[in-house]
């Protein structure tokens, strides 16, 4: 029997590369809708729609608000906030959204290295 397939996205671009960072939310929510198993690690600038918030204050036009393609995602995957970028930007796991969780390289490779796995960087 076939693996499931799997898109695991890791951003590290926010608000610096609007576009950039839209994308790679755009991605994970469509594929999410799409039925695909997703993880979205928020990594560098993107940490910050990690917090409560932060995604609202995200405009680009004509593109998906970020709140409503982060609830997609949570809806049918996983995001998860780089630990090392957290420590940095003194997050903490009681500072997140509900459904995002902190985690590191390791949990990273173990993702990326799976039976039908395909890694996106944006």
């Amino acid at each position: 029997m076939a693996a499931r397939n799997k898109l695991v996205i890791k951003v590290t671009a926010g608000a610096d590369a609007p576009e950039r960072c839209s994308q790679a939310f755009t991605v994970a929510a469509v594929a999410a809708a799409s039925g695909v198993e997703v993880s979205l690690w928020l990594t560098g600038e993107s940490s910050w729609f990690a917090l409560p918030g932060r995604a609202a204050e995200f405009d680009l036009p004509h593109a998906a608000p970020l709140p409503d393609l982060i609830d997609g995602i949570l809806a049918g995957g996983r995001i998860t906030l780089c630990t090392q970028c957290a420590a940095r930007r003194e997050i903490g796991e009681k500072d997140v959204l509900e459904g995002v969780r902190i985690a590191g390289a390791q949990v990273f490779v173990s993702e990326i290295m799976g039976e039908g796995v395909q890694a996106v960087v944006y």
